[in-house]
C-alpha cells in the first residue's frame, strides 16, 4: 500500500459517489485513483470531473487495478453484496455504503470473507461518524440526561424518483425502509440496543409494491423508540431524544445534523458541529485509521453492528410483508 496516500476506487458513479467523491477530495491522505461505471462515457465524466487518475467501463476492470488499496461501493443496494465479495476477493478492502445488504444471510457472507482475507470492511453509514452524533452519544453515555426512555426520529421526504429507479424498484432494494429507515432504526439501536420487541407498519405503492412510508415502534424493558420513513411528504428531520434527567435535540437534518441542542433543568445549550465538507469525509477519516492500523473493522461501526442493524431490518420487513428477489 502507498504509505503517503490511500488510493481509492469508486464503483457507480450515481448521486450518492458524487458526494462521496466531493468529500474524498479534502482528506489529505486521500486519493481517487479509478472511477467504475457500466458505460465508460459515464465514468469518463464522473471521473474527470472528480479529478481521478483512471476511469472503467466496468467494474470488474476496476477490480483488476492492482493500485487501489480501498473500494466504496456506490451502487444500488441489491448488487451491494455481489460486489464487496468481488472486491475482497481481489484483495481490496472495502467501504460499502449502506444498507450493507438486503439482508442478514447476505451480510454474513460479507463479513466472513472479510475475515478470512483479513482485509478492512465496514458499512458506510456516517450518521455514526458525524461529530455532533458523537458527542451527543458522549454526554448520553457519561449519564448527562438520565437514562433514555424515549427517541423520536423520522427521515421523509417527497420522491419525484420514476417507478424503475432503485428508490422503487424491488429488484434494486427498493423502498423506504432499507434506503431511509434504516436511519432512525440505527439511532435507536445505538442508544438503546436490540429492541425486545418491534412493531410496524407500512404503506405500499401499488404498482410497485415496495413500501413507501413505514412506522415501527421498538419496545425495550425500561424506554419506547417511535420511528418513521416516508418517501410520500416531506418532513422537519429533528431528532429527539428524552431522558429522566434532560433531552437532546440532532438538528435537522438529523442524520448529517451540524449541531444540537440540550435541554436540562429549563435550560438550552446549542451546540454548533459542521461537518468537514458534506460528512462522508469523518467515516473515510475513521476507514484510514483502520487500515493504518491493521484493522479490518471499526470499533465505532463493527461488523457485529452492521449484522444487528440489518436483523433489526429484516425483523421490520418481515412484520410488514416486505419480500425482495434476493430474500
Amino acid at each position: 500500500m502507498n504509505t503517503s496516500k490511500i488510493k481509492w476506487g469508486i464503483v457507480g458513479c450515481g448521486n450518492i459517489a458524487h458526494k462521496f467523491a466531493s468529500d474524498l477530495a479534502l482528506v489529505k491522505d486521500a486519493e481517487l485513483h479509478a472511477v467504475a461505471s457500466r458505460t465508460i462515457d459515464r465514468a469518463n465524466e464522473f471521473g474527470k470531473l472528480h479529478h481521478s487518475k483512471k476511469s472503467y467501463g466496468s467494474y470488474d476492470k476496476l477490480f483488476l487495478d492492482s493500485e487501489i488499496d480501498i473500494i466504496y461501493i456506490a451502487t444500488p443496494h441489491h448488487m451491494h453484496c455481489e460486489l464487496s465479495l468481488k472486491a475482497m476477493e481481489h484483495n481490496k478492502h472495502v467501504l460499502c455504503e449502506k444498507p450493507l445488504a438486503i439482508n442478514r444471510k447476505e451480510a454474513i457472507k460479507m463479513i466472513e470473507l472479510s475475515k478470512a482475507k483479513n482485509l478492512f470492511f465496514m458499512e458506510g453509514l456516517w450518521t455514526r461518524f458525524n461529530p455532533s452524533f458523537l458527542a451527543v452519544k458522549k454526554r448520553i453515555d457519561s449519564g448527562e440526561i438520565g437514562d433514555v426512555t424515549y427517541i423520536n426520529a423520522d427521515f421523509s421526504f417527497k420522491s419525484e424518483k420514476p417507478l424503475d429507479s432503485r428508490v422503487y424498484n424491488l429488484e434494486l432494494g427498493g423502498g423506504a425502509i432499507l434506503d431511509i429507515g434504516i436511519y432512525p432504526a440505527f439511532l435507536a439501536y445505538e442508544l438503546l440496543g436490540k429492541p425486545k420487541e418491534i412493531l410496524a407498519r407500512s404503506i405500499f405503492h401499488s404498482i410497485a409494491k415496495c413500501d413507501v412510508q413505514s412506522s415501527m415502534v421498538f419496545h425495550y424493558k425500561n424506554a419506547q423508540a417511535i420511528l418513521y420513513s416516508s418517501f410520500m411528504s416531506k418532513s422537519k428531520m429533528i431528532a429527539r431524544i428524552s431522558g429522566t434527567k434532560g433531552e437532546i435535540y440532532l438538528h435537522d437534518s438529523w442524520h448529517n445534523a451540524q449541531g444540537f441542542t440540550l435541554v436540562k433543568n429549563g435550560v438550552e445549550e446549542v451546540v454548533e458541529l459542521p461537518t468537514l465538507g458534506i460528512g462522508f469525509s469523518h467515516e473515510i477519516i475513521e476507514c484510514h485509521n483502520c487500515i493504518k492500523n491493521n484493522k479490518i473493522e471499526s470499533e465505532l461501526w463493527s461488523h457485529q453492528n452492521s449484522l444487528d442493524l440489518i436483523s433489526i431490518l429484516d425483523e421490520v420487513r418481515k412484520k410488514v410483508g416486505l419480500v425482495y428477489p434476493n430474500d
